[in-house]
């Protein structure tokens, strides 16, 4: 187990890397999804260079909400609004894409949302934790620390009404 001080630091060179190598693993397996559909906001990222490395045009996004400060989180992940119809995804094979699997629950909640709609669904995560309740078909890498992210390690430059920065 690890201490609260060990970090896991992705640059934005090694998520470039990372990335690409994901995609390389979901091409060799065959699977060639229609639809991407990122989990906002750290999924966005990863949703982009999947599209991107393997030809997938049609990217969708869903928002959902669980974590609300370092290591602190809701009860249960939310899903924001706009909420994607489900119906869009009928039939077609889905990726799902995400920066890391923690707890799982916002994996969850996204694929059960959408695998009674879909001819096939799998889950595509730059870091997955060992205590997933998703286990990712596909993952760059697996660690029991706290990663910082390139897109979300510096503090907001602005802060929104109601919101309180960290320190």
């Amino acid at each position: 187990m690890t201490t609260p001080d060990e970090r896991e630091t992705l640059t934005w060179q090694i998520f470039g890397e990372a990335s690409r190598s994901l995609a390389q693993a979901i091409h060799e397996d065959g699977y060639e999804p229609d639809i991407i559909l990122s989990i906002v906001r750290g999924g966005l990222f990863v949703a982009g260079a999947l599209g991107y490395a393997l030809d997938v045009k049609n990217l969708h996004t869903m928002n959902v909400e669980f974590y609300d400060g370092i290591g602190s989180t809701l009860d249960m992940p939310v899903m924001l609004p706009p909420v994607p119809n489900a119906i869009d995804f009928s039939e077609k094979k889905i990726l799902i894409a995400d920066d890391v699997a923690d707890t799982g629950k916002t994996l969850e909640l996204v694929k059960d949302f959408v695998k009674d709609h879909v001819a096939d669904v799998r889950t595509a995560v730059i870091y997955e934790k060992p205590n997933s309740l998703v286990k990712c078909e596909y993952v760059w890498k697996r660690t029991d620390k706290w990663i910082n992210f390139p897109w979300s390690t510096l503090p907001p430059v602005t802060k929104r009404e109601g919101q309180v920065l960290d320190a």
